[in-house]
């Protein structure tokens, strides 16, 4: 969730006049927080996790599944009740949960979506690990509480039939000067004037509307060529209409016009607190080639707009539902009025590595990263050094979409409004935090941001507790994934691929163990008589990755080439000496994602499919109609709330088993 600010907001021709004076403030207030945190130690390593829900709406006697519009009031409900928790005279505060506090909820782009988080920070003992599960299960029924009888709060990545008809409770036609769009209501979307700012910005910057064409799925009865049947060629309400008459809609693809598209979209992202700026750093760096693993481990988007689509993850549909780049700058125009050509949306994988780690080989970072050099030699005057002023310098290239004209009257250090206009709005699947310049208890931060939501708490538990043990292993054993960042890049679209998780390998580094370096005298001998000798000459980069399967990354390879992710976190726990009933409990959240990892276990987009191709109302067309919809959606809330009473056993019931 970005900045919630009010203020008179600017539209896009006069936001792009103010512009360069938000982005040199902003590099000024950065400046200004790093030189007073930068030294900044944390003794708490903390971290918390996000969960995003969809908002549903049952009709049993219709069969009809709809997204349900009443986020404000359910969320206006909730502080109502937190309000009576901290007072001490909620009945909520019994229990279980006595003694914890309440959870906190957020509102999210769509007003059918809620954002959940845990009462307070976790720390990295074992003792709050073990209480994440049942923490996400209370959320769950906190916020189920207050709904209608017939909403539910579900963990699926996108509403399967959103921008198709009668899909929200209330219904609203297409319509809107925010998305101008063919398929969904201006009304969908949260109504604080950011969002449908941003919208409207996106669009008018870009000089047409956003464009998201996914690959159809090709079954036995799909048209081919497919052409989507919901797109309006004849409609002239906006001049943007044009769009598809000039290609915008592409065959074989499912087409969609509209930030909601990808911003409608649930997730699951953590945020861990480290010591320092430091480790912060390295833990960015390290992260960082494991994004798109966990994207393939966690796929569940196989459907878009009443469709069976040929992709597995939603990453791309967001990035183009905010790509707010111009034709000069993707690329289809020579630069004429534009700075750059930019290679990737403001929403994509990272292209920076930030650490001082000295196994940070210069191969390893992207030849071609654009940077406004302007901005990275501030930072560089002001103290900051290379590499970190390098991803700054990289983030601002971006335009600020949302200006207030309230926030232009006095350029104020001690604030981070301006900075994290274009933090926030740099969607990446990692991002570095520095801390609030008005907290003086939060340090140091790294969010891991790739991961889908998945349907039962306990894989949600399992994700994040597996992601917490990996960062403790990392820093633990010194490991080194390393790889170059444009592998990653690759990586991030090869998860996107229908069952990647089995069918595709991805590139990783062999030997994530230390090795050391030492700095030569330049003559071929070490400085100082005491000093170890140098290192052998570094091999080609080439040599230090390969392709490797999902199993073999978590797993181990079968021949003993690579360890394994979760053998690894294996030995970490073992050199704690953890007793054996928290270890047993932990090992059933281990053992959900190996066995993800060698097809055991089904991904939730390979049990979507499965559910809908053995639906007897599915035609074998790729159209998940109002029936299924409503079936799976209901299937959905079924296994939620049997999985809160008898733990991960109700999902495990429903999923495959590897042939």
């Amino acid at each position: 969730m970005g900045l919630l600010a009010l203020g008179t907001p600017l539209d896009w021709p006069e936001a792009k006049k103010k512009a360069d004076q938000v982005r040199q403030w902003g590099i000024e207030q950065l400046l200004a927080n790093w030189q007073r945190c930068k030294g900044k130690e944390r003794d708490a390593l903390l971290w918390g996790d996000e969960v995003e829900y969809l908002v549903v709406a049952l009709d049993d006697a219709a069969k009809k599944a709809r997204l349900s519009l009443a986020q404000a009031d359910i969320l206006e409900s909730l502080a109502r009740d937190e309000a009576l928790w901290q007072a001490g005279s909620s009945a909520n505060d019994k229990g279980e949960h006595a003694g914890e506090q309440p959870p906190h909820f957020h509102p999210e782009f769509g007003r059918f979506m809620l954002e959940a988080t845990p009462g307070s920070p976790w720390g990295i003992g074992f003792k709050d690990l073990l209480k994440v599960e049942s923490n996400m299960k209370w959320r769950r029924e906190v916020a189920k509480a207050h709904m209608a009888p017939n909403e539910s709060p579900i963990t699926m990545t996108t509403y399967p039939r959103l921008g198709t008809n009668d899909y929200t409770q209330p219904y609203y036609p297409p319509s809107g000067t925010a998305f101008r769009s063919q398929f969904v209501p201006d009304q969908i979307a949260n109504p604080h004037i950011r969002f449908p700012t941003l919208a409207a910005n996106i669009r008018s910057r870009r000089g047409r509307k956003v464009e998201l064409n996914v690959p159809i799925f090709k079954d036995v009865n799909t048209p081919v060529p497919f052409k989507d049947p919901t797109v309006n060629y004849d409609l002239h309400l906006w001049p943007e209409d044009d769009d598809v008459r000039n290609g915008a809609a592409k065959d074989d693809h499912v087409y969609m016009d509209a930030m909601a598209f990808g911003m409608g979209s649930c997730c699951l992202q953590i945020t861990f607190q480290a010591k320092n700026m430091t480790e912060g750093r390295m833990m960015y760096d390290q992260l960082s080639p494991l994004g798109p693993i966990l994207l393939a481990l966690t796929a569940a988007t196989p459907i878009y707009k009443g469709f069976l689509v040929d992709t597995d993850v939603r990453w791309n549909q967001i990035g183009n539902s905010v790509d707010d780049r111009t034709r000069e700058e993707l690329g289809e125009a020579p630069l004429a009025n534009d700075r750059w050509s930019i290679p990737k949306s403001r929403y994509a994988s990272n292209s920076t590595y930030i650490s001082q780690d000295p196994r940070l080989r210069k191969e390893y970072l992207d030849p071609d990263l654009v940077i406004d050099e302007d901005i990275k030699k501030r930072l560089m005057d002001g103290g900051m050094d290379d590499l970190l002023a390098t991803h700054f310098a990289h983030l601002f290239i971006r335009d600020p979409l949302v200006i207030f004209s309230e926030d232009l009257e006095k350029l104020d250090l001690n604030q981070g409004d301006h900075f994290e206009n274009l933090q926030s709005t740099n969607w990446q699947h990692m991002r570095f935090k520095p801390p609030p310049s008005d907290k003086d208890d939060i340090g140091w931060r790294v969010e891991f941001r790739p991961m889908e939501i998945q349907i039962t708490d306990f894989e949600n538990a399992a994700f994040c507790i597996f992601l917490v043990l990996i960062t403790r292993a990392i820093l633990s054993f010194d490991l080194n994934f390393y790889i170059p960042i444009q592998r990653t890049t690759e990586n991030m679209e090869t998860a996107h691929k229908r069952n990647a998780v089995l069918d595709s390998k991805f590139y990783f580094r062999k030997d994530p163990f230390p090795r050391r370096v030492h700095r030569s005298n330049g003559n071929g001998a070490s400085s100082g008589a005491n000093t170890p000798p140098p290192s052998p000459p570094l091999n080609p980069v080439e040599t230090e990755y390969e392709l490797m399967t999902i199993s073999d990354i978590m797993n181990g390879s079968t021949d003993g080439s690579f360890p394994g992710l979760i053998p690894l976190v294996e030995s970490y726990l073992n050199s704690l000496n953890v007793d054996v009933e928290t270890r047993c409990s932990l090992a059933s959240y281990l053992d959900l994602i190996r066995k993800r990892a060698d097809g055991t276990l089904w991904t939730g987009a390979r049990w979507i499919r499965e559910f809908v191709a053995k639906h007897p109302a599915y035609k074998q067309d790729s159209v998940v109609s109002d029936e299924i919809n409503y079936d799976l959606v209901k299937a959905v809330e079924e296994i939620t709330a049997k999985e809160g009473r008898d733990g991960s056993v109700g999902w495990e019931m429903l999923r495959g088993k590897k042939n």
